[in-house]
């Protein structure tokens, strides 16, 4: 008896892999979870396993993404990594090198997306100033979006 193929929305993450990062003929199945609670999915082609978090600061991590987001939301509040451990009851080295993977990811997502702007720090402080000012004259929709991207700001 086969097993029953789903359809999944990841595609192998094995460099060796040739059908690494390609949508189009994957063929992967789910294998189970793994301790910190991320779905595991083994390729067919090359019989590797992989997990979800796989190329996501997540990845090897062991906790869960709502532990994640609560220490996240606490950086995010600039509380010190000595009162996140005494809040989570998680290591400092944890919390520490969860924020160094943290920026890492965020300056790897800069750097793919902000792709010859030639813009320096201040203009772009400048344009992010200029949208701040015109919040007023914004939808509704907008706003919100807004409000996810800058974390801590209230829409007028």
């Amino acid at each position: 008896m086969t097993r029953s193929k789903d359809t999944n929305t990841l595609p192998c993450q094995n460099l060796q892999c040739k059908y690494y990062q390609k949508e189009k003929e994957k063929n992967t199945i789910k294998h189970g979870k793994n301790r910190a609670g991320h779905q595991v999915y083994k390729c067919l082609h090359c019989n590797k396993y992989f997990t979800q978090t796989k190329n996501t600061p997540l990845y090897k991590k062991h906790l869960t993404e709502q532990q994640v987001t609560n220490i996240c939301k606490h950086l995010v509040e600039k509380n010190g990594i000595r009162s996140i451990e005494r809040l989570t009851g998680h290591h400092r080295d944890t919390i520490g090198n969860l924020l160094e993977d943290m920026a890492e990811h965020a300056a790897e997502v800069s750097n793919y997306l902000m792709k010859d702007l030639s813009l320096s720090q201040f203009e772009c402080d400048e344009i992010w100033t200029f949208i701040k000012k015109k919040r007023k004259r914004l939808s509704e929709a907008a706003r919100l979006s807004m409000k996810t991207v800058m974390p801590g700001s209230t829409p007028p």
